[in-house]
């Protein structure tokens, strides 16, 4: 189950020989995040919240192969954003991340993804675009009644939002060396202090934490044991949603009963070719197996 509570409606201009391409997809980390693991061949109980005009174009969109859709409705518009990247470069004309949950939609699509967490045995709690969109709270209430009841939660959250689902403990946590800058929680970006911030992670609750940081490879550290994750270099059409691909890959391999050095490798391998394609969440099973072959997992210190 992947809990997205408030997709987007991506609008992206595209430079094709001398024509504009318009391009419209469903987007948020959540949907990126289920479109790489029905790439990956798993299949995918999407847990989410669509309204208003754009909720109306938004919702079709959502209902792709290899995803069981699950929605409530809601009082006000989901969010959207319209991009330019007719120059190569990505350019941010307008956005909306959307209005801020009620309290019944709140209590709906709690009771939407708790059910299908349980049901599903594994969950990926995802953000939203802005933090104003839904309470941290929802998050750490979220995640504790899914693992005391067996479901395996694995969270992919920064800020407060990351704070709340750490206190309530979790299977996996993933984040990004930016979102702590941003977050202050961490000083500099140099290993020392990622290392320290995945032993902050495991001691407050994760069982296992991963640490993207762009093209200088992931931090990783399970089984009480910190390595450093080396991808292949590729070359970059667009950075985005490596992370979230990262995320997919891990839950894809562990929902299948996998063992979790396969699932950093696959994670590392989904976010490493995600970065060469301009769809976010997208690639192919077998160019993701090929590049997991790749990846080396080199241990770096003890966790405790």
């Amino acid at each position: 189950m992947v809990f997205a509570p408030a997709p987007q409606l991506t609008v992206t201009i595209e430079q094709q020989h001398n024509q504009a391409e318009l391009h419209v997809h469903p987007g948020g980390q959540g949907i990126w995040q289920a479109r790489m693991i029905t790439s990956l061949g798993a299949e995918v109980t999407l847990c989410t919240a669509i309204g208003g005009e754009v909720g109306r174009v938004l919702k079709p969109l959502l209902d792709f192969k290899g995803v069981q859709l699950r929605t409530v409705p809601r009082e006000s518009g989901s969010g959207w954003y319209v991009h330019d990247r007719r120059n190569g470069k990505r350019q941010e004309l307008a956005e909306h991340p959307g209005a801020p949950f009620t309290r019944h939609e709140l209590d709906e699509l709690y009771n939407l993804a708790l059910a299908e967490g349980l049901r599903a045995g594994n969950a990926i709690l995802s953000g939203p675009a802005h933090p104003s969109v839904i309470r941290p709270d929802v998050y750490g209430r979220l995640a504790h009644d899914l693992r005391a009841h067996g479901c395996r939660v694995i969270a992919d959250l920064s800020g407060d939002h990351l704070k709340a689902v750490l206190e309530a403990g979790l299977h996996v946590v993933k984040v990004s060396h930016e979102e702590l800058l941003r977050d202050g929680m961490i000083k500099d970006a140099s290993e020392k202090s990622l290392t320290e911030a995945l032993v902050k992670l495991h001691e407050d609750g994760a069982e296992a934490a991963l640490l993207s940081r762009a093209d200088a490879g992931a931090l990783a550290l399970f089984n009480d044991q910190i390595y450093r994750v080396g991808v292949p270099k590729l070359s970059i059409a667009d950075h985005r949603g490596a992370g979230d691909s990262m995320t997919a890959g891990v839950a894809a391999v562990l929902a299948r009963g996998g063992e979790m050095t396969q699932a950093v490798r696959t994670g590392a391998a989904a976010g490493a070719l995600n970065v060469t394609r301009h769809g976010l969440g997208t690639g192919h099973l077998d160019a993701v197996q090929v590049l997991t072959e790749r990846v080396k997992l080199t241990p770096l210190k003890k966790a405790t």
